[in-house]
């Protein structure tokens, strides 16, 4: 390795370490282990192969230096070939074990980013929907990428590092000392030269990388939300497009800047160190042919000090930035460990039964909620904010009960923000109770197993959402072993099925993202097939046609009365039209139930249901109206 290169490894271990001052705890460490122990062959193996690598480095120059006096002394011919072919066994041997090497420790590397990455994914996926609702999805996912490889660097790099310098060093200050004592001891006063210049350069240098990082962070930031579909309408509606273009602007010209000074910066220090190992280099010669004129040294000696010169200064500096890469890398396990140790508020328990067969009803048992505070399922961190927000915990569902026995339709009416998506929120578990019960077929649903749960319950919401995935794709996440004939009876049953068969690629047609190549209406249609394909046997509409137009809502509704038909219906509506025939309509208001009955029943009362029906019907007589027959209602 030459001075220039080991340079450039020291200024880049010091720039890409974090903070080196910040404690890791013992916990951190066992943890890690705990990681590491399904690899600890691997790992052995690993630093066998560092070691041999480094002593084989050293081995190099010494015979180098053997040669040289061979052909000095004017010995034998044979005997310098076999030197060199010594050296040139031995070089073939170090580039086997250095591609060994590097193939173990990309394995181990790799190996470790799968287990990192599937640990925090899945449990990830068992947080609450309050922990997605707070955390910004771009610190998240920067915890499964870069801190997730970071960690990986303690294993893949700083490992075999930190093991084939220590072994080299030593061996090659063993054979420097033994070659020349007083050439040894002047080539260790110029180290520090070359090392405080790279820590103190690597700080200013790792700052200037940071700054660049938080402006590309914000750029990246800001693309992401301008180039979504609803971020660019929002901008071309109301945003003013040459502010938005200087903006960032502003910001990418405030990179160049910091990459030119960047650049300059590692010129002239890589310049500067390369003028030291010059020197060093120049100090060996020197003093060393001196020497071997005078005959205190062997000319030989002074080659192989020269090529040592190399292997001293390279592991020296790579091991004074090793606790910054070192602790960079552990930094990193924290910060994963830290996403591990949110515990999820909703678990399954180990003795979880199933959902019992048969019709299923659905009730509510003196419910009682409030929504979780931040510091229950939230990390600063991940909301990047100094402090969570302390607010949380208050009571918004006061003593809800309600029965919705088999086969019927129960809707919960009354203004925004009254608790009626909480209620609907609590059935699948999106979050528990603080006390009193939710039932399912007669079972606490913290008693039922998920999957069970899922599979007798399904839900659709005002938004419609789909993944950016082909139309396929998002039926079968409601059930990945429907055929192709169960995928179109979905469609046709949600009255959808002939614009996708006018689709450019019928059931292969990406819909966009969040399904923003399909109108409203489509989108809904869409989520009801998805629904109608799962074949579930209680059904909650979250305010399913709120957003709407007259076409688009008629059509969602056909599809709903069939989705609702022989099964147990949870109905959140705002518009009182599509609620007429439930068997069973809940008045809400601030998180209480004030009044129950039919349609019928509610407007004669001449209470908070006639109120809203009167605002919303105007002068319209209090009647049933058409359609009130006994089918199922849609939700608005």
């Amino acid at each position: 390795m030459s001075m220039e290169t080991t340079a450039w490894t020291q200024l880049r271990s010091v720039m890409t370490a974090e903070d080196e001052h910040r404690p890791v705890t013992r916990g951190t460490l066992r943890r890690i282990a705990a990681f590491a122990r399904p690899h600890r062959r691997r790992l052995t193996l690993f630093v066998l192969l560092g070691t041999a690598t480094a002593a084989l480095a050293v081995a190099t120059p010494v015979l180098a230096g053997q040669v040289v006096d061979t052909i000095v002394s004017g010995g034998d011919g044979a005997a310098v070939v076999r030197l060199a072919l010594l050296i040139a066994l031995i070089a073939i041997v170090e580039a086997g074990l250095g591609v060994l090497g590097r193939r173990l420790s990309a394995a181990l590397g790799e190996e470790l980013i799968l287990d990192l990455r599937t640990a925090v994914f899945d449990h990830v996926q068992r947080m609450p929907v309050a922990f997605f609702t707070r955390t910004r999805t771009g610190a998240l996912v920067s915890r499964l990428n870069n801190d997730v490889i970071g960690a990986q660097r303690a294993f893949s790099n700083t490992l075999s590092t930190v093991v084939g310098n220590v072994v080299t060093l030593v061996l090659a200050l063993a054979v420097m000392l033994t070659l020349s004592w007083q050439i040894t001891l002047l080539a260790l006063v110029l180290l520090p030269v070359f090392v405080v210049p790279a820590r103190r350069m690597g700080r200013r240098m790792a700052a200037m990388q940071r700054e660049a990082a938080a402006l590309n962070a914000a750029m990246g930031t800001r693309m992401t939300e301008r180039f979504s579909a609803p971020g660019a309408t929002l901008v071309k509606l109301f945003g003013r497009p040459e502010e938005e273009s200087e903006e960032f602007a502003a910001r990418a010209r405030r990179v160049r800047d910091i990459g030119v000074r960047t650049a300059t910066a590692q010129t002239v220090f890589i310049t500067a160190l390369t003028l030291v190992s010059a020197l060093a280099l120049a100090l060996v010669y020197g003093l060393g042919g001196r020497l071997a004129l005078s005959g205190v040294l062997e000319p030989g000696a002074v080659v192989a000090l020269a090529l040592l010169l190399t292997r001293l200064y390279a592991p020296l500096t790579s091991l004074a930035g090793a606790r910054v890469e070192l602790m960079s890398a552990l930094v990193s396990f924290e910060r994963v460990f830290e996403i591990l140790d949110l515990e999820p508020i909703v678990r399954e328990k180990p003795d979880a039964r199933e959902v019992p067969e048969g019709p299923v009803a659905v009730e509510f048992d003196d419910v009682r909620f409030g929504y979780p505070s931040a510091d229950k399922v939230s990390l600063a961190s991940l909301e990047e904010v100094a402090v969570l927000d302390p607010r949380g915990g208050e009571e918004v569902l006061h003593g809800i009960s309600f029965r919705a026995e088999p086969g019927q339709t129960v809707a919960l009416v009354g203004s925004s923000g009254a608790g009626k998506s909480t209620v609907a929120a609590l059935l699948p578990r999106l979050y528990d109770v603080d006390s009193g019960a939710v039932r399912v077929g007669g079972v606490d649903v913290r008693d039922l197993t998920a999957a069970s749960l899922r599979a007798t319950l399904g839900m659709v919401t005002q938004d419609g959402h789909l993944f950016h995935d082909t139309v396929r794709a998002n039926l079968l996440l409601a059930r990945p072993d429907a055929s192709e004939p169960d995928l179109w009876d979905a469609l046709r049953r949600a009255r959808l099925d002939t614009l996708v068969r006018t689709l450019p690629d019928g059931l292969d047609t990406v819909v966009g993202e969040r399904g923003y190549r399909l109108s409203g209406g489509e989108r809904q249609r869409m989520t009801i097939a998805r629904l109608l394909l799962a074949r579930q046997r209680v059904v909650v509409l979250d305010e399913a046609t709120a957003h709407l137009d007259n076409t688009s809502e008629a059509a969602v509704q056909e599809a709903l009365t069939e989705a609702l038909e022989g099964r147990t219906a949870v109905v959140i509506a705002h518009r009182l039209s599509t609620v007429r025939a439930a068997d069973l309509i809940l008045v809400v208001e601030a998180g209480r139930i004030v009044e129950r009955g039919t349609h019928r029943q509610l407007l004669a009362a001449g209470g908070r249901y006639a109120e809203l029906y009167r605002t919303q019907f105007g002068d319209r007589p209090a009647t049933d109206g058409p359609g009130d027959g006994r089918g199922a209602p849609a939700a608005a």
